[in-house]
């Protein structure tokens, strides 16, 4: 029996944007021909995998077709939400659509994840198949790049070849995740594997009001074409929980695929940011390279309301004291270590620390060093334009 995908598309990135009504959701972002989705969208156009599930609402209906339609991918099924409850009813009915035999693997993907070696995810779900039972579930786990505090964590245990979690630790201060690190701790990607008679026998254990309002829902859906819409009457009494919380913290039956691979969810500006530092070469364009007396700018990116650029401060290069009527920005030091100013206070920060300009602070940039300082920088407006720079102050004599 083939793998069937089931992605979750009603996440609406928020973290992003101050204002998210103006803005698409993060898996949607064209990042210059490529969407998140998209990507996951490619991860499944493997023999081995079975035409796809996608739980999401009507907001991202017309996205999701366009990506479907644009990977080539013309037979899916799309589960509707009629209000958003969180990802363990999302969860369970994309699961208990009547087409889905009971004994049938499935892989639970996010729609907004960035995954490098694809190939070897693939094979990590494959070579798990066949471990799958009425009442286990397999996680992803992510050996961790860095110490940060934006992911949930687990420990594992070694039990008759298979990696058992012991422990989940959610988001931890910097410090526990450091020891945590040193454990043998992994990010917890938020995928994961299983078949669906044991995610109905978990929820049936578990969580027994979402598992009968969710069939109710299911069993009294419309279904127009490829597309199932939920019954609103029945959905809507749903609990609003996570199925982290309502699953995985409570059966004991968990284990985990680890996987040393590059993964992110790009939930930050400071992931992005560092995703285009680290593909400059696929974005860069010399026409789009302006020298300034501090020295230079570079503009990789033009986005939707967003723009990437790299900074590169000479020496004791000064850039100007200013500010911004119609843009905020977020900052990545990637060389050097620059002396801020942000309205009335003045700091050093190192390379991968993070600055945000809020729209309308007064700043600017020193480099206090014999070497090159380098900035990734993300504008976010209405207007990206050098027009919209007030100078208050300016070494090489370009005060407004």
């Amino acid at each position: 029996m083939k793998i069937r995908p089931v992605i979750l598309c009603g996440g609406a990135g928020t973290r992003l944007w101050s204002d998210s009504k103006n803005h698409k959701a993060k898996q949607f972002i064209d990042f210059g021909g490529w969407t998140l989705f998209g990507k996951t969208l490619e991860r499944i156009k493997n023999p081995f995998f079975d035409y796809p599930i996608i739980s999401t609402n009507l907001k991202y209906l017309k996205d999701i077709k366009k990506n479907l339609k644009n990977k080539g991918i013309t037979k899916y099924r799309i589960v509707l939400e009629p209000a958003k409850k969180n990802t363990a009813p999302a969860i369970l009915t994309s699961a208990l659509i009547k087409e889905i035999p009971d004994k049938q693997p499935l892989v639970f993907l996010s729609s907004d994840h960035l995954i490098e070696k694809k190939e070897k995810f693939n094979h990590e779900i494959k070579k798990h198949k066949k471990f799958l039972n009425d009442k286990n579930i397999f996680i992803f786990g992510i050996k961790p790049s860095s110490i940060s505090d934006q992911y949930g964590y687990f420990i594992t245990k070694k039990i008759n070849n298979l990696n058992q979690v012991s422990r989940f630790i959610e988001k931890p201060n910097l410090s526990k995740a450091k020891t945590i690190i040193k454990k043998g701790g992994y990010w917890n990607s938020g995928m994961f594997f299983l078949r669906k008679d044991s995610l109905i026998n978990n929820f049936i254990r578990y969580q027994k009001k979402i598992y009968k309002n969710s069939l109710l829902a299911v069993s009294t859906s419309k279904r127009k074409n490829s597309i199932y819409y939920l019954n609103k009457k029945a959905f809507i009494k749903n609990p609003s929980k996570s199925f982290d919380y309502a699953i995985l913290e409570k059966t004991k039956k968990i284990n985990a695929i680890k996987l040393n691979i590059q993964w992110s969810d790009l939930g930050s500006w400071k992931e992005i940011l560092l995703m285009f530092k680290k593909n400059k070469s696929k974005y860069l364009k010399k026409k789009n390279i302006f020298k300034r007396p501090w020295g230079s700018y570079t503009n990789l990116y033009n986005g939707n309301n967003f723009l990437i650029k790299e900074l590169n401060v000479k020496p004791n290069g000064v850039l100007s004291l200013q500010k911004h009527f119609h843009r905020s920005e977020h900052w990545v030091v990637t060389q050097g270590i620059p002396k801020i100013t942000l309205n009335k206070r003045s700091f050093l920060k190192k390379p991968y620390e993070t600055i945000f300009i809020p729209k309308g602070a007064i700043h600017r940039i020193q480099n206090q060093n014999k070497k090159t300082i380098k900035i990734m920088e993300a504008q976010l407006g209405s207007i990206l334009k050098e027009t919209d720079i007030v100078r208050y102050e300016d070494i090489y004599g370009r005060v407004n």
